[in-house]
């Protein structure tokens, strides 16, 4: 099989069932030069061990997921969200990893105060964001779809997104565009060329979006070329506002988990040729 194309990165989730080593091992097999990393699987196998192990296989690590989780209304709260993410700062430091993606949690127990919980997100990266900038690691806030506001990301716009990270100097702080999340907005072309004005994107992430969703809503993502999602437009826009990063491919579903790794992934990068390159 011909290596992945150039930009192609894979997300560890679009593969759950490969454990760290097999992940390495399949990217390298299949000439995949980058992947996106989730914290979980990288904690149970070592941060050090997984970073000596992606180092030594020529693999570039495109983002660390996740940050986040910023709009606990008590002090206590506030606390262990901002010592957690110092500790995925320092964790995508020593992976070597471009960005740490903020998901940025959702509305507290009886609060339906959205506007709040935004500015409770700016308030803990004012102490984040120098924190991330002295690691060299730059935090990207990621707009989820506005069915996850309440619950775990009140950021639902790529301009809500983009209004809080603007905040802060462009090397400390930028945005991530999914396709899956932002794809229905018909502001997401201004607002891309906004964000590559700024310097703003760090991270382009793709998926399908297909129906029914699943109950739950949280597993629905679909394979690329399977749903509504014109892929490769929102991969040309993304390149017109001046992205030429990765593009990961970050497919959230127990169907391709149920399968074998490798013949998902070899699924993956031909959908990705014809819908996404």
């Amino acid at each position: 099989m011909s290596a992945a194309p150039e930009r192609f990165s894979l997300n560890q989730e679009t593969v759950r069932q490969w454990p760290v080593p097999e992940l390495v091992a399949g990217c390298v097999a299949a000439g995949v030069g980058a992947v996106g990393l989730w914290r979980g699987p990288v904690q149970g196998f070592g941060v050090r061990e997984t970073a000596k192990l992606v180092t030594g296989a020529g693999l570039r690590v495109s983002s660390l997921c996740r940050g986040g989780f910023f709009t606990a209304a008590d002090p206590a709260g506030r606390a262990a969200a901002l010592d957690d993410n110092r500790r995925a700062v320092e964790e995508a430091a020593e992976l070597g990893a471009d960005t740490l993606v903020l998901v940025s949690g959702g509305l507290p127990s009886g609060d339906r105060d959205l506007a709040g919980a935004r500015g409770r997100i700016a308030e803990i990266l004012g102490e984040l964001a120098p924190w991330a900038g002295g690691h060299g690691v730059r935090l990207g806030i990621e707009a989820l779809h506005p069915m996850f506001a309440s619950d775990r990301c009140v950021v639902s716009t790529l301009g809500q997104a983009l209004d809080i990270a603007e905040q802060f100097p462009a090397e400390q702080v930028g945005v991530v565009a999914d396709s899956y999340h932002l794809w229905w907005d018909e502001r997401l072309p201004a607002d891309l060329l906004r964000a590559g004005r700024g310097g703003r994107i760090v991270s382009v992430q793709v998926a399908d979006w297909v129906t029914p969703l699943p109950e739950g809503v949280l597993l629905g993502r679909g394979q690329l070329g399977d749903g509504s999602i014109d892929l490769r437009g929102f991969r040309q826009l993304a390149d017109a506002a001046g992205y030429r990063g990765p593009v990961e491919v970050e497919i959230f579903s127990p169907g391709l988990w149920a399968r074998d790794g490798a013949e998902v992934l070899r699924e993956v990068i031909e959908r990705y040729r014809e819908h996404v390159d």
